[in-house]
């Protein structure tokens, strides 16, 4: 059976980020992509014009849905909205045998809230204990913990203060400092350093959820954290090279890269 992943998080209509991002990262990967919609965005490359999140009862059903009948290899988390998702995602991840690569989406790519302030003891209490994998930014590592990583040499310490959450991993992304695209993978006792260039290109929407569903994909083969990581690292590392300007502003990462031809 092709390896079946799930997603669960917000729409993206600009098809940069979001569910869109995660279901054409699933399909690049050869992995079986569906999805639990959380919230709806009115969103293209200048920023969020607008967000309307789903009913508890609506995130609910459609997972049941998936889960009961098909089944998942592996379950992505990206937009939650809201501390009552984010409580309702985290119980269903507890009870279903997979593992889960939580992506603490806090903002946009243009600086947008796409997490109520009030959910955020939700998503440290609740969600981040039953992440096989969390994968946040350096922003998202400030939303979480308060601390502030200004060089590689603090990635070490962000890594260890979120995993004081509870998550089995913990993939710091560094991409926002300067030099080379520098990550941390570690779960306390091992660690993991990923090294990749850094590409000369503004065009970089959907990044975070590129990676994360690019782990959850490679996860749902069986690999292990380290070696889905690294293997995600890479198709995302090519995504980035290859991102294409669309509309006025920020334009996506391609996620089909891997499949152009060469000109």
């Amino acid at each position: 059976m092709i390896p079946r992943v799930l997603t669960v998080a917000g729409s993206d209509s600009g098809g940069g980020a979001g569910v869109q991002a995660d279901l054409k990262t699933m399909l690049a990967l050869g992995v079986h992509g569906m999805s639990v919609i959380t919230a709806v965005t009115a969103q293209n490359s200048l920023g969020v014009q607008g967000a309307w999140e789903l009913p508890v009862e609506a995130v609910r059903a459609q997972y049941r849905s998936v889960v009961d009948d098909i089944g998942v290899q592996a379950v992505k988390t990206g937009m939650l909205a809201s501390a009552e998702l984010v409580e309702a995602v985290a119980e269903l991840i507890s009870g279903t045998d997979a593992p889960a690569v939580v992506d603490p989406v806090g903002v946009s790519k243009h600086g947008d809230p796409l997490l109520a302030a009030s959910a955020l003891d939700s998503v440290r209490d609740r969600l981040l204990p039953v992440a096989t994998v969390a994968t946040p930014n350096l922003d998202e590592v400030t939303q979480l913990t308060g601390l502030r990583v200004e060089s590689e040499g603090d990635l070490r310490r962000a890594a260890a203060a979120v995993l004081e959450y509870g998550p089995r991993w913990v993939l710091i992304k560094g991409g926002h400092l300067s030099g080379d695209a520098v990550d941390l993978l570690t779960d306390g006792s091992r660690e993991q350093w990923l090294r990749g260039p850094r590409h000369d290109n503004r065009h970089t929407h959907g990044t975070g959820c590129t990676l994360a569903s690019a782990v959850a994909s490679e996860l749902a083969k069986g690999l292990s954290v380290p070696e889905a990581v690294t293997r995600a690292k890479e198709y995302v590392t090519g995504a980035i090279a290859a991102g294409f300007a669309l509309g006025a502003g920020i334009g996506p990462v391609d996620h089909g890269w891997r499949f152009r031809s060469p000109q």
